[in-house]
């Protein structure tokens, strides 16, 4: 079977889209020469620059190597393969899984990020509108 060509832009999105973040909150943690187009159009290209790469991943709170190497049909394959099963010792495994951590604790940390990211974006846009008040009062 011929490899499969990476779509880095289409990793981008399926993990943004995974975590939860809006185009317009990626272009926010990029800084201030990235918006929402901008981000769309880099979810559209298949080879993304390294340098651009290294900065969106860690915008993502990822390793680079997640979006090079990022599979949805592999992802579907381990989870279907676990989870799917339930004839022999799939549902015996399931309840013998133990997590490492305390998933309440990553949902609450998720969401605390989340707040710190809109509480940014809000300080941002506020300082921008008295920027521009300001300027029109001139």
């Amino acid at each position: 079977m011929a490899d499969k060509k990476v779509h880095q832009g289409r990793n981008i999105k399926r993990i943004r889209e995974i975590l939860g973040i809006k185009q317009d909150a990626l272009a926010i943690e990029l800084g201030d020469d990235w918006n929402q187009q901008k981000i769309s159009l880099l979810e559209q290209k298949e080879v993304i620059d390294p340098q651009i790469l290294e900065l969106v991943a860690k915008a993502l709170h990822v390793n680079p190597e997640a979006i090079k190497n990022f599979n949805e049909e592999q992802a579907i394959n381990i989870f279907s393969n676990t989870f799917s099963d339930f004839k022999d010792n799939a549902i015996a495994s399931a309840m013998n899984y133990q997590c490492t951590f305390n998933p309440i604790d990553k949902i609450v940390q998720l969401y605390d990020e989340k707040i710190e990211l809109y509480e940014r974006m809000l300080k941002e846009k506020n300082e921008l509108l008295e920027k521009l008040a300001g300027e029109k009062k001139k």
